[in-house]
């Protein structure tokens, strides 16, 4: 019988790229896995027709020789796809890669020999903090309830005086060994579930757990200019694994409080400044905030509105580069809202006084705007 193109078995082109050669396989190999098809001849032969497919088209070298030769070219570097020649090809390598979570799950246990560790979960802690606290850097004391190792019988889970015992299920291993098919799969040990060990006498304290509820007091650290969303990790202060498994982690999660006169972007501040019609036609001296207190700032005669000052260094600590950044000062022109009847006549002898000649832009645009409707009115006509 003539064998299929391999290209047509996994049902791509021949320019399709090693990704796409795997997903392709993937997919094929997943609905013909005789695990999923059992006692189904038909779906076994296909399974071995893409996973030899695969063997050939996902190396390079034997790809390139099949392309110029076909299967005369590769097949005498096949080793067949039986117990030998497939378990020994690197498509049965990567078959772990591929499918680990798929298989694993549906017969309880990940790849592999010996006994699981069963490591503690992460802690997740929320931390609030304000600006001028996030910016200086802060030692904070937390109290951080968790799973702890039973001092009763520190963490083995059993009663004091007694040891577990290995699993005559598994032996000690923490697995077993079953047979899919043709394949031989490991599973978790579903007597001890994959400890390797059995408690015959349980700690009174902990049930057999080997863990406890408790509530740790921890100081934590938080460096100086660290921002929203940053993750302070504290190795091994999550919850214990039980029978006397390692620790997981603790992650202190960081929020700022929103500030009332701060915007923060990066290692730099930003700020807006009221000044009042005067101080920015005239020129002034005007104090500035600063996270540290206040810095003098020099407001040139004829100063426009939305201008910014660069105060450098006077930002934030950048946590990355251990520089600070700077604080950014906008000034916007405020405009009265309530006038006396001295005031407002001041205002309108300076108006009359002073007419647009004095404010150019205003000028240049009042010309432009004269220029367009002057356009406007010739073309009606």
């Amino acid at each position: 019988m003539s064998q299929r193109d391999y290209y047509e078995v996994l049902g791509v082109e021949k320019s399709t790229d090693a990704n796409g050669i795997k997903r392709a396989y993937r997919k094929l190999a997943m609905k013909y896995h005789p695990d999923r098809n059992p006692d189904d001849e038909a779906a076994a032969a296909n399974f071995r027709e893409v996973t030899e497919a695969y063997e050939v088209l996902s190396d390079d070298d034997k790809r390139s020789r099949y392309d110029q030769y076909g299967h005369a070219g590769v097949d005498a570097q096949m080793g067949g796809f039986g117990a030998g020649g497939f378990q020994d090809s690197h498509a049965y390598r990567d078959f772990g890669d591929l499918f680990g979570d798929v298989f694993g799950n549906m017969f309880g246990g990940g790849q592999g020999g010996g006994q699981q560790v069963n490591r503690g979960s992460d802690l997740r802690y929320d931390l609030e903090l304000t600006l001028e606290e996030a910016a200086a850097g802060k030692e904070v004391e937390l109290d951080i309830p968790k799973h702890a190792h039973c001092d009763t019988c520190d963490g083995s889970g059993a009663r004091p005086g007694t040891h577990p015992v290995p699993c005559t299920t598994c032996g000690g291993h923490g697995q077993v060994q079953m047979q899919q098919g043709f394949f031989a799969v490991r599973r978790t040990c579903p007597a001890c579930h994959g400890a390797g060990k059995k408690i015959e006498s349980p700690c009174v304290s902990c049930g057999g757990t080997g863990r406890k509820r408790v509530t740790k007091n921890l100081k934590i650290k938080v460096p100086a200019g660290v921002y929203h969303g940053a993750q302070v990790r504290v190795s091994g202060e999550g919850e214990v694994g039980e029978h006397g498994g390692p620790a997981g982690d603790l992650y202190v999660v960081v929020s700022l409080k929103e500030h009332a006169i701060f915007e923060r972007d990066g290692a730099d501040l930003h700020c807006d400044m009221p000044i009042t019609f005067p101080q920015a036609v005239l020129g002034t001296e005007i104090d500035a905030p600063t996270l540290t207190g206040k810095v003098k700032i020099r407001i040139p005669a004829a100063t426009e509105a939305g201008r910014v000052f660069r105060l450098r260094g006077h930002g934030v600590p950048d946590v990355r580069t251990n520089q600070t950044g700077d604080l950014y000062v906008r000034v916007n022109i405020a405009v009265p809202k309530k006038l006396s009847k001295v005031q407002k006549e001041a205002l309108e002898k300076f108006a009359e006084a002073t007419g647009d000649e004095v404010y150019p832009e205003r000028s240049s645009f009042l010309g432009k705007v004269k220029s367009f409707l002057d356009d406007l009115a010739s073309e009606v006509k």
